[in-house]
């Protein structure tokens, strides 16, 4: 017995044959819908609410250059109503001419193909309506299924055939005609690897299924029926060709086009214009965005509202068919990119990480480096995320922009900006240590330049001229281990794991920790900065600006995590501090030289804060600048060996190239003043009139206050 008489058997409908040859073939059709729907079950929820894997899409900053997509099957739904009428006629001419006449089983098909199946013994005409297929093509995609329930949407048996019939129906008694075209102009595939109508139209034309031509439809609908057959991308071409006549005979046969119409498109050429859909973090354009997109897959895999595990969040990326509005500015970052490549090459073995965020709101508006983000193992290319840390990249030493945590540490505690400490070349502390900077078993640091940095100094002039003795004995006053957790509340993350180890059991004893010597990240160094310049306000980094699902809903994801850390008063305190290092006098007029005064220049004198940092030896060289509106930080590093020093003659080019990110994101955006601290918070006796200390037998001037 031929498959297809089987099928009638099993589905209950055999006795249509009988009741043909005497009925109106209205009548045989509401028999067949009637015997089949006495038999369907409950609909699966795959086709009571569709969830079919749909690309996930990255913007820019505008809402509108496509940085890249995510997508296990290239698709992106749209409405029928933008999709081209004659791609919505195509199609039904090609699939089911009579689609809109006939229920959810086609009876005159099915006859048809009993009868010719019947005569040859074997399958050589199908019955399936255009919903059949719909049915078919939601339960063999359905990404909550098993493999095997996906596989068996297409076994080739009369028994998926009966249960494809029954759900049918079941659809058609719950949606319109129109909806389930819809539907499945968006579930179907049109091969080279384009799902649905709108990544066929962009694949195959490089257009929007709104602006399809005659001829440009009726090839994309011949597709349909053997997407790799007709293929003419990857295929025959001829095949294609004469496909897309087939299509359009049968569009004038429906009455869609008219005869001269179809022998104007027959005659056109195919007219291909293929685009490939950049996916993943590799394909992102521009190229300089690629890190950028990199930490943005990151930060998605931390987000619950995703899924429960990262491998579920990543799975949601790629076919839960989001539009991502990423927090990254082009020219920010086209800016940032020359910036670090103007210091060293792609291919030179030391790097200068770079990244910008947004005070307030923690959103990342830059992140470069000087190489390539490429899986090929070339010189200059990478994947290692240098710009935010991850996986092996733990960071780099910041040097003295670590005295930052420490300054707010004491001002927190109580001390005010013009404590005031003569500042030897070099500095016994009480910490014990064996190491190369120690003096008779203790910890011993000493200042870069004596010349220059010796003397009496306040956190003001400390901090401007980058005195280490000064900010080494004012940690030793209020407690290493407040520094550190200072660090860790603007979001220092310790990465390496001696640095973490040490800070969760040894903080108290870390000396050195105020000169910078545990790893961090350009990211998370301007990001506590940030914190100063939204007066106390930590806001986690954010790469997003908005994102929206499937169903067009806002998700609360985008929106900044933000909470206040710091007394308003203590950051404005510190900013002040901060004016120093850049050029700047502050709100009292207390600073007196900075390492890197040019930034106030370079800015045409824009209220500007900031540090300078070197590690030991020059082994890296950092800067971090900001303003109310935008922190920058950078990190001359060796990634690979870190013992290759960068060189103290890097340190011009480091300030250079982060001040001029600051600049770009600055451009068209009005001044705004630091709002100045408190005269309390200032001056210990409210007022800018100095007290000498008192000596404390070890050529240090005592603390007038204690914690």
């Amino acid at each position: 017995m031929a498959r297809w008489a089987q099928l009638a058997i099993g589905a209950g409908v055999v006795g249509v044959l009988v009741a043909a040859a005497v009925l109106p073939v209205g009548l045989v059709s509401g028999f067949v819908a009637t015997r089949v729907a006495l038999a369907t079950t409950d609909l699966p929820a795959a086709l009571a609410q569709p969830t079919v894997p749909q690309a996930s899409r990255l913007y820019a900053a505008d809402g509108k250059t496509l940085v890249t997509t995510f997508a296990d099957e290239n698709r992106t739904d749209v409405a029928l109503d933008a999709v081209a009428p004659v791609m919505r006629q195509a199609i039904v001419a090609a699939e089911d001419t009579r689609f809109y006449e006939h229920g959810a089983v086609d009876v005159r098909s099915v006859l048809r193909a009993l009868v010719a199946n019947g005569r040859s013994g074997a399958t050589e005409q199908g019955a399936s309506t255009l919903t059949m297929q719909y049915v078919r093509n939601v339960l063999k995609t359905d990404p909550k299924a098993t493999q095997a329930e996906r596989d068996a949407a297409t076994a080739d048996d009369f028994g998926r055939k009966v249960q494809e019939m029954r759900y049918a129906v079941a659809v058609e008694h719950e949606i319109s005609k129109d909806e389930i075209l819809k539907r499945y102009l968006n579930i179907v595939y049109f091969g080279a690897g384009a799902y649905g109508v709108s990544a066929a139209a962009q694949t195959y034309f490089s257009t929007t299924p709104d602006k399809l031509t005659l001829a440009q439809a009726a090839l994309l609908a011949g597709l349909v029926q053997s997407p790799d057959a007709y293929d003419p991308i990857h295929g025959d071409k001829t095949a294609a060709q004469a496909r897309r006549g087939y299509v359009l005979d049968s569009m004038v046969k429906a009455g869609d086009v008219s005869q001269a119409a179809a022998d104007q498109a027959k005659a056109a050429p195919l007219g291909l214009k293929p685009a490939t859909v950049p996916n993943g973090c590799t394909a992102a354009t521009p190229e300089n965005a690629r890190f950028f997109c990199d930490y943005f897959v990151s930060w998605w895999q931390q987000q619950k509202a995703f899924g429960e595990t990262p491998q579920q969040r990543l799975a949601a990326l790629r076919d839960g068919g989001y539009d991502i509005v990423l927090s990254l500015d082009p020219k920010v970052q086209e800016t940032a990119t020359k910036a670090a490549t103007s210091v060293y090459g792609y291919d030179d073995p030391k790097a200068l990480p770079i990244a910008a965020v947004q005070p307030g709101t923690g959103r990342v508006l830059a992140l470069a480096v000087n190489r390539h983000y490429s899986l090929a193992k070339k010189p200059g290319d990478t994947v290692d995320q240098l710009v935010a840390g991850g996986a092996s990249v733990t960071g780099y030493q910041a040097g003295s922009t670590f005295k930052l945590f420490t300054m707010l540490a004491a001002l927190e505690a109580g001390y005010t900006l013009d404590t005031g400490f003569d500042a030897p070349s070099k500095l016994r502390t009480n910490w014990v240590d064996s190491g190369p900077a120690s003096c008779g078993g203790f910890y011993c640091p000493a200042n870069d330049n004596p010349e220059w940095m010796d003397g009496y100094r306040t956190m003001w002039t400390g901090f401007g001229r980058s005195v280490n003795t000064y900010f080494v004995h004012l940690e030793e006053q209020v407690g290493a281990a407040k520094a550190v957790e200072m660090a860790q509340r603007l979001g220092i993350t310790f990465r390496a794991k001696s640095d973490a180890q040490r800070a969760m059991d040894d903080a108290g004893d870390w000396g050195s920790f105020t000169l910078g010597v545990a790893d961090t990240t350009p990211l998370d160094l301007a990001n506590a900065y940030a914190t100063i310049a939204a007066d106390g306000t930590y806001c986690t980094p954010l790469p997003v600006t908005g994102i929206t699902d499937a169903a067009g809903h806002k998700v609360p994801a985008a929106d900044p995590s933000c909470k206040k850390v710091l007394d308003p008063d203590i950051a404005r305190a510190a900013v002040d501090a901060a004016r120093c290092p850049v050029g700047q006098s502050g709100a009292y007029g207390q600073c007196d030289g900075g390492t890197a005064t040019q930034v106030s220049t370079m800015l045409g004198g824009r209220p500007v804060a900031g540090k300078t940092g070197s590690a030991e030896g020059n082994a890296t060289e950092s800067f971090v600048g900001f303003t109310p509106q935008v922190a920058a930080a950078g990190i001359a590093a060796n990634p690979s060996h870190p013992s290759d020093g960068v060189g103290g003659a890097v340190q011009a080019d480091v300030i250079a190239a982060v001040t001029d990110v600051l600049d770009r994101a600055l451009t068209g955006v009005p001044e705004k003043a630091f709002a100045a601290p408190s005269r309390a918070l200032a001056f210990e006796n409210g007022s800018n009139a100095a007290v000498p200390w008192p000596h404390d037998g070890y050529g240090r001037q005592q603390a007038r206050r204690y914690p």
